[in-house]
Parts: structure tokens; C-alpha cells; sequence
């Protein structure tokens, strides 16, 4: 406690840009993964094409990704883009199985009756498809997110500040007091993120039954996976 008290303005700093660099992937992986899902849930012949896909980008080892991406976009190994692209790769192939799960849902007799109704094909998937689709697009969006803040602290290995960098620190040092500090923190950002987005679904979708996090939490079952280093 007293090197955290110490170190408050080091450590809130770290949580700054930790809290960056995953809001950013999970925000550009929805954007770019909900429209794909719904391509892939209306074209039955590349569904599986995308689909496989996106769990072949997945399995890619993120260290090993991290320190590719310069030499293929251009940035220096340091470049915290490369944590962004690379989570963002991350966050689509994740979330485009979610939202082609949920479009897909979808009944057709609705669809066909928002067409008899007079929706025009962008109208029905903005206004009728989409809505219907939000609970299980929350409930991707939420492994994705805990699963982004995760992973953001093997970033650290490459020299990208985040929290992990407590992480690395703490065991170059032996220090277990940063190593704890490290794992709170990125634990106290996850379960914040699950909460906001919790609270956005019950305001944007009223009439779906949302769920509060918890210890049984599949999300959050997801994050401390991650965090407990299953990927490489």
C-alpha cells in the first residue's frame, strides 16, 4: 500500500492508457464487425467462409503479431497503433461470430412483415433487424471487451505502457506489491467497462432483459482466462 501511495500519479497514468488502448479496439471492432454479421447472416455461402475466417485471425499469437504489424503498416515496434490494430483484428474475430449469431436470429416472418410493412432494405436492418439483434450483440460486445483488457497488457512486452508494464516490472524486480496492483487495476477497468455497457443496454433497449455482472459472469469468466496468460 505505501508504494502505491507512493506511486498513485505513475500508476493512474498507466491506467489512463490502458483504459485508451482497449476503448479503442472494442469501439472499431463493433463498428467493423456488426455490418459483416449481418452480410454473413443473409449469404449462407460465405458465412462459413467469414466465419472461419475470423477464428483463424483469433488463434494468431498476439506478441508475435505485435512486432509484425511495423513492418507491415509502417509504425515503429514502439507504436502503441500496433496494439490497437492488433486488438481491433482481435475484437472483429470475435464479434462477427456474435453478431452473425444475432442477426441470424432474426425470425424471417418479422423481417418479411417490416417488408410488407414498407421498410426499405436499409430501413428494416437499421430500424427492425437491428434492435432485435442488440441483446446478443451486447453480450458479444461484453466478451470482447474484457477479453481487449486482457490482452492489452502483453503489450507491455514490447514497451507500450499500459498496466502490464507493472506486470512486467513488478517480476523483473520481484516485487509482488506492483504485480497485485497491476491485476487489480486492469480487473477494477473490466468489470467497469462490463458495468457501462450493461447500463447502455438497459438504456438503449428497454424492453430486453439485461443482466448485471457477476461472479458467474461468462464475460468476466473470459477475462480472468485471458489475464491468467492463455495466449502467448
Amino acid at each position: 500500500m505505501t508504494w502505491f501511495l507512493d506511486n498513485v500519479d505513475y500508476v493512474w497514468s498507466l491506467t489512463l492508457k490502458h483504459v485508451w488502448l482497449s476503448a479503442v479496439p472494442i469501439v472499431l471492432g463493433f463498428v467493423i464487425a456488426v455490418p459483416i454479421g449481418w452480410y454473413a447472416s443473409r449469404h449462407r455461402r460465405t458465412r462459413g467462409l467469414i466465419l472461419s475466417t475470423g477464428s483463424v485471425l483469433y488463434t494468431l499469437p498476439s506478441l508475435p503479431l505485435f512486432l509484425i504489424l511495423p513492418g507491415i503498416v509502417g509504425t515503429s515496434v514502439l507504436d502503441p497503433l500496433n496494439v490497437i490494430i492488433a486488438l481491433t483484428i482481435y475484437a472483429v474475430a470475435i464479434m462477427v461470430r456474435s453478431a452473425t449469431d444475432a442477426f441470424a436470429a432474426v425470425s424471417p416472418a418479422v423481417l418479411d412483415a417490416a417488408t410488407a410493412a414498407g421498410f426499405a432494405p436499409a430501413g428494416r436492418a437499421f430500424g427492425v433487424e437491428l434492435p432485435l439483434a442488440g441483446p446478443v450483440l451486447l453480450a458479444g460486445l461484453r466478451v470482447v471487451s474484457v477479453s481487449t483488457v486482457s490482452l492489452v497488457s502483453i503489450g507491455a512486452l514490447i514497451g507500450v505502457d499500459n498496466l502490464g508494464s507493472l506486470f512486467t516490472d513488478g517480476f523483473r524486480r520481484d516485487f509482488q506489491t506492483e504485480i497485485v496492483i497491476g491485476i487489480i487495476a486492469t480487473v477494477v477497468i473490466a468489470l467497469v467497462y462490463d458495468l457501462l455497457l450493461v447500463l447502455v443496454g438497459r438504456l438503449l433497449m428497454p424492453w430486453a432483459k439485461a443482466q448485471t455482472p457477476d461472479h458467474d459472469n461468462p464475460p468476466l469468466r473470459q477475462f480472468f482466462h485471458r489475464l491468467s496468460g492463455a495466449r502467448p
